[in-house]
């Protein structure tokens, strides 16, 4: 395995794991799911990533999600720049708050209001908050290998570095702040039925990623969704939407808009803030006119709606509408998925590939995944193989196999076809 990390950025990890706890500020970035020490990055531009030692690679990251427009994309540098330079933060109502707000709600269907944040993990934890406050009830449903932020509820049987790291209930959260959360497998319908069979008068939320990106790419039957759709509605329940991942990425008005099902309420992130530290949830406008000060459900911040985030939001979405680069991704996703199908297969390496759009995983698992124990039984060691393989390729995909890959509109067919050439070479080394 290629371990083969430049001088300064090992350097640079010595000294970040003396002054942060184990060098990160977010845990899937110290490379734990595939051993070694983490790249420190530089700079970024269009489709590439450069580190610190002054190496170039071939970006499958995008800052998990956020850069679908490419890294530094003129039209937002211009309009943060432009933002800044007008100062940095208010505290105060700017009309490009409902400049944004209007353009979420022209693109989700599912929003009526929205309320912007400063994270995912706000967003999740807002929302909840809300659906508990709508109906009156406490429980909430969530999926295992669905990863939702650090929400301590919802911090139960996730994914992402939660599920690398070991640690999918965490020190720290209680038994009570867990004790609502009824957990599910996902893609499960006679578990669901169930659930609600038990619980359907109690259950304030079901809350789900539509694709999951968590547990590595993993796609909801259409059963499944339709029926969600459905036993909430019955049940007086309300349907939670994450997309923070998928949200503008698989459609410009995320997988809802893809698959034609409407949830109650959404969580934006990612996309959504083009780069910046910017969230947002919403729904329909009974629920979120449950939020403090048009009803009691408190929620603030004091950089919620920071005008320098809404700018480059706004831009990124302005753009998106514009383009509509979906199609080319799509086409991509299949020219990249195929590619790297065939490159296992020819490598003889069990191997699983799943897309939508633009988001990819490939993995070392012989059988279809569905939910997270199928993920679980993929091979990890294989993967952190795969993954050091294609770093020396200059090739920068997740690090970790729960994690989907995400390519961007200025990924070309020739970086495809380079990726694909590169994955054949490393698997061919198996």
């Amino acid at each position: 395995m290629d371990h083969s990390i430049g001088p300064k950025s090992l350097a640079a990890f010595d000294r970040a794991r003396a002054l942060i706890p184990g060098g990160v500020n977010s845990p899937a970035r110290a490379f734990g799911a595939v051993g070694g020490s983490p790249l420190f990055i530089d700079r970024a531009e269009g489709a590439y990533i450069f580190d610190i030692d002054g190496r170039r690679f071939l970006d499958y990251i995008g800052s998990w999600g956020p850069m679908i427009l490419g890294h530094a994309c003129p039209e937002v540098v211009d309009a943060v720049v432009r933002a800044v330079g007008r100062g940095s933060s208010y505290g105060a109502p700017t009309e490009a708050e409902s400049e944004l707000a209007e353009q979420i709600i022209d693109a989700v269907p599912s929003i009526e209001r929205v309320r912007l944040v400063n994270s995912g993990t706000e967003a999740t934890m807002s929302a909840i908050r809300v659906a508990r406050g709508a109906t009156g009830r406490d429980k909430v449903i969530k999926f295992a290998g669905n990863y939702h932020g650090h929400v301590d509820s919802l911090l139960v049987a996730a994914g992402s570095a939660a599920a690398t790291l070991g640690v999918p209930d965490s020190p720290g959260v209680t038994a009570g702040a867990g004790g609502d959360t009824i957990v599910l497998p996902y893609n499960d319908v006679a578990a669901l039925e169930e659930a609600f069979n038990q619980h359907g008068s109690k259950i304030a939320a079901v809350i789900l990623e539509p694709v999951v990106g968590n547990m590595g790419l993993v796609i909801p039957s259409s059963e499944f969704l339709n029926s969600l759709r459905s036993i909430t509605e019955k049940a007086g329940t309300i349907l939670i939407f994450d997309e923070v991942m998928t949200g503008f990425r698989l459609a410009y008005g995320g997988a809802q808009q893809r698959f034609g099902i409407t949830p109650d309420m959404t969580t934006l992130g990612k996309i959504v803030g083009g780069g910046m530290p910017l969230a947002a949830y919403g729904g329909r406008a009974d629920i979120m006119d449950q939020v403090l000060p048009a009803g009691k459900v408190f929620q603030a911040g004091t950089l919620s709606g920071n005008p320098v985030a809404v700018a480059a939001g706004s831009a990124t979405l302005r753009i998106l509408k514009e383009e509509s680069p979906y199609d080319s991704l799509d086409k991509m996703g299949d020219r990249l998925s195929e590619g790297l199908a065939d490159a296992a297969t020819a490598a003889g390496v069990p191997h699983q590939v799943q897309h939508v759009g633009s988001m990819v995983t490939l993995f070392f698992n012989p059988d279809p995944v569905r939910n997270w124990d199928d993920a679980d039984r993929s091979d990890r060691e294989a993967y952190a193989r795969y993954f050091w393989g294609m770093i020396g390729e200059g090739i920068y995909m997740p690090c970790s196999q729960f994690e989907a890959l995400f390519f961007s509109r200025v990924h070309t067919e020739a970086m495809i076809d380079q990726t694909i050439d590169a994955a054949k070479k490393v698997l061919a080394s198996f």
